[in-house]
């Protein structure tokens, strides 16, 4: 796999393995070919917030990883490639692609927006946008208080 920054594995492997090579694998849907961005839980959880709001943009899946305090972003394969969001980390599949089943596999991590309950994967303009927005809003509430 690619990353262009160090990621925490624990997040990583909570949602990603190679896909099998048989299409019939798994459950509909349950495959998608995607890279993950990776953020501190708070910018991200004001980026979930920015999104939802926002007229129509859609955000994918979400995972919140309590051990390492991060959300992950599911977004389409080849974010990663170009991914310069400084104090994230975007993660390639390297042409795998990912699968996306419902509970991870790590300890202390859950979906904050499970698959199959989000669109198919978060716009990385799109994410980009509200990651850069959750970051001056964090940035002015704490010159504030």
């Amino acid at each position: 796999m690619d990353t262009d920054q160090s990621v925490d594995p624990g997040v990583l492997s909570a949602v990603a393995w190679p896909l099998p090579t048989a299409p019939s694998d798994g459950p509909p849907g349950a495959q998608a070919a995607c890279d993950l961005v990776t953020v501190p839980a708070r910018q991200g959880l004001e980026a979930v917030d920015i999104l939802r709001r926002g007229a129509g943009d859609a955000v994918g899946p979400v995972l919140h990883d309590d051990g390492s305090d991060t959300l992950g972003f599911v977004v389409p394969a080849g974010t990663a490639a170009g991914w310069d969001v400084p104090g994230s980390t975007c993660t390639g599949t390297d042409g795998q692609g990912l699968r996306l089943v419902p509970e991870p596999a790590v300890r202390r991590a859950d979906w904050l927006l499970p698959p199959g309950e989000a669109d198919p994967a978060t716009d990385p303009a799109v994410l980009r946008r509200a990651l850069g927005e959750a970051a001056r809003m964090i940035e002015a509430a704490d010159r504030c208080c």
